[in-house]
């Protein structure tokens, strides 16, 4: 029977956000999975408090550029969904970048399954 567990996401764990720094892949690294045998559920939420909207990419396992996920995310309008519950595994890494460095930040979360 699998186990859930809701884990920090691996670049931040004390729950205050990862600010998207970079502008261009590689991004910025919001989570790295642990092993083939363990899968993470990713909950993924970003905001913009910037004056206009800002595109988002996210690199979802590598930063092969067919593996992303693009998102334009509105001005100050709280929390817009990114990844809603993607699984992930085998020692991957998620990473985002944005149209405009240090704009978005990225919340978040992942139920670990074993």
């Amino acid at each position: 029977m699998a186990t859930f567990t809701k884990q920090a996401l691996t670049e931040d764990a004390n729950g205050e956000g990862i600010l998207v720094a970079r502008s261009a892949t590689a991004g910025t690294t919001i989570h790295t999975t642990t092993s083939e045998t363990t899968f993470d559920e990713i909950w993924l939420y970003a905001t913009n408090n910037h004056s206009s909207a800002v595109s988002l990419t996210i690199e979802y396992g590598n930063t092969t550029s067919t593996l992303v996920i693009e998102q334009s995310i509105p001005s100050k309008s709280g929390l817009t969904v990114i990844i809603p519950g993607l699984i992930l595994a085998a020692d991957k890494i998620v990473k985002a970048y944005a149209g405009s460095a240090n704009k978005i930040v990225i919340f978040g979360y992942v139920n670990r399954i074993t």
